[in-house]
């Protein structure tokens, strides 16, 4: 799950010649959603703006495992029991998350929920899973256990127990497919902030770049630089959001599916990609990979770039990263 670690800095609600930023706040998939559209009318801006939130809605009941009658919870239901056939879009995103898997060796999985559940459950009430308990857990989590039947288009989990989410991929995918279906429906420009996996694409009117700020993770409101993006997305993993300290140490909400420990070395890590998606997922993965490994996954691919902050605050970036510090 992503928190509020990117900060947006534009002006709502300026006019520059003859369009202007229409943008909305809205509570959807349990995180803050702000919606801007550059546009010359209200109407219209309205008009798809509302667009927007109804479209997020509808992915949401397809992709949340919360939503007992999502399609997502019928896989988890039937795990260990029967393929269950599911829509295009559920079915590509599921594709597109196990090859992300592949491509991070598993720091990503979208079979990590036995894990998280159990971390959740024992930190709420301030103890800590037993060496066992994660053992038993982790014979639940592999994405290698995800198995899809192009023909029927069905998804069947191998074994009873194992559950699908998309918490570190959802956001990201909303955010892209709204931002790729307002473009097809005329709007050149505007920004999708999911819970702070934030996409932008077209021109500002007055900077012809958007501004983003990059918090700094020891100081609520603070920044530590700004990027400018046009047609990119930007996606910040933390540890500093939500955590428990028991004994003196502190534990976050981010898994290892490999060990099934939380992850421990960095403070956040902030991931610029043209798809918001793959930010998403990467942010993620980075976090787990840790800082060598994560900026040489990112080193390797291309128009990805990294920010990496440490939990002694050292700032380390990959190859291409550019930002403007603060001061």
């Amino acid at each position: 799950m992503k928190y509020w670690l990117v900060i947006i800095t534009f002006i709502s609600s300026y006019t520059f010649s003859q369009e202007k930023i229409f943008d909305s706040y809205h509570q959807l998939m349990g995180v803050d959603f702000i919606i801007s559209i550059v546009c010359s009318d209200s109407i219209k801006a309205s008009q798809e703006i509302s667009f927007a939130v109804e479209e997020t809605r509808r992915i949401e009941k397809i992709i949340s495992s919360w939503d007992k009658e999502s399609q997502t919870s019928e896989i988890n239901l039937n795990a260990g029991s029967i393929p269950v056939q599911v829509d295009t879009e559920l079915f590509e995103l599921i594709k597109r998350s196990i090859k992300i898997s592949e491509l991070t060796d598993g720091a990503f999985d979208v079979t990590v929920g036995p894990l998280i559940d159990l971390w959740k459950v024992s930190l709420s009430n301030q103890i800590i899973p037993t060496k066992t308990l994660i053992n038993q857990a982790l014979l639940l989590v592999n994405y290698q256990f995800i198995k899809l039947n192009d023909e029927n288009q069905t998804v069947y989990l191998e074994k009873k127990g194992m559950k699908l989410g998309f918490g570190a991929i959802g956001k990201g995918y909303v955010a892209e497919l709204i931002k790729e279906e307002l473009i097809q429906r005329g709007i050149k420009a505007g920004m999708i902030s999911a819970g702070g996996d934030l996409v932008v694409w077209g021109n500002h009117p007055q900077k012809q770049h958007w501004s983003i700020g990059i918090a700094d993770p020891d100081k609520k409101g603070d920044l530590i630089g700004y990027v400018r993006l046009n047609e990119n997305a930007i996606v910040t993993s933390g540890n500093y959001e939500k955590f428990i300290e028991i004994d003196g140490e502190r534990y976050t909400h981010i898994i290892n599916p490999t060990t099934g420990q939380t992850v421990k070395g960095l403070k956040s890590v902030s991931v610029i990609c043209p798809n918001a998606e793959l930010a998403d997922a990467l942010a993620t993965a980075c976090f787990v990979l840790g800082l060598e490994e994560g900026i040489e996954l990112i080193n390797k691919l291309d128009g990805i770039e990294a920010l990496f902050i440490d939990t002694e605050n050292n700032i380390q970036t990959t190859n291409t990263f550019n930002y403007d510090k603060s001061h």
